[in-house]
C-alpha cells in the first residue's frame, strides 16, 4: 500500500474490512498493511509446520487444535496478526469464526521482508497475550527454529533448535524440527 492508500482502523473495523479483501492484511498500530505474496518454500514450510503440530496434537489426545494460516490473532484494539500456524486448546471454536483469541503456540515463518518484524514487534506483541507460551520463528534459509518460551515464572527464554525433538509444554506435545522443512529444496 502506498501512503495515500493506507487505512487506519480499530481491530473490529479491520476484521470486518479484511473479510472482503482479495489479499491478506495485518493491522499494525491501527494501520492495515498488505502482506507480500509468498514464495513456494515459505508456503511449504508453514504447511509442514502446521502439519507437524497437527500430528503432535492428535497423537497427544489433548483437547487442542492446530490452526493453519488464515486465522486472526488480536493483540489489542490496534493490532491483529495472521500467524503462519498456531495451536489453541479448549472447546472447539465455531467454524464461522476467524479469530483465535487464546493461542498457546504461535508460529511465524520468516521471509526476507518479515524477519525484522517477526523477531521484534511480533515477538513483543504475541507475548502480551497471556495465553501464549511458545513463539516459534521458523527460518527456512538456516533450517532452524528460534523457540521463545514463557516459563511458569513468566520469563521468556530463547533457544535455537536445528534438529531433533522440540518439546512444547504446555500443552504437552513434541515435534521433530526437521519435519518443518520437509519438501524444501
Amino acid at each position: 500500500m502506498t501512503a495515500a492508500t493506507r487505512l487506519r482502523m480499530t481491530a473490529d473495523e479491520f476484521i470486518a474490512w479484511a473479510r472482503g479483501q482479495p489479499r491478506r492484511h495485518e493491522l499494525v498500530a491501527g494501520e492495515a498493511i498488505a502482506m507480500s505474496p509468498e514464495r513456494l518454500d515459505h508456503i511449504r514450510i508453514k504447511s509442514s509446520a502446521w502439519l507437524r503440530l497437527r500430528e503432535a496434537v492428535l497423537a497427544s489426545g489433548l483437547a487442542c487444535e492446530a490452526v493453519a494460516d488464515g486465522a486472526s490473532v488480536r493483540v489489542d484494539d490496534a493490532t491483529v496478526y495472521e500467524p503462519d500456524a498456531c495451536v489453541r486448546c479448549g472447546d472447539r471454536l465455531h467454524g464461522y469464526g476467524i479469530e483465535i483469541a487464546d493461542p498457546v503456540i504461535v508460529v511465524e515463518v520468516v521471509s526476507p521482508s518479515s524477519v525484522a518484524i517477526d523477531s521484534g514487534a511480533k515477538l513483543d506483541d504475541y507475548f502480551r497475550l497471556p495465553s501464549v507460551r511458545h513463539y516459534l520463528i521458523v527460518n527456512g534459509h538456516t533450517r532452524s527454529v528460534i523457540h521463545h518460551e514463557r516459563t511458569a515464572s513468566g520469563l521468556i527464554e530463547t533457544r535455537v533448535v536445528r534438529s531433533g525433538p522440540l518439546a512444547l509444554d504446555p500443552p504437552g506435545i513434541v515435534v521433530e524440527v526437521e519435519g518443518f522443512f520437509e519438501g524444501v529444496g
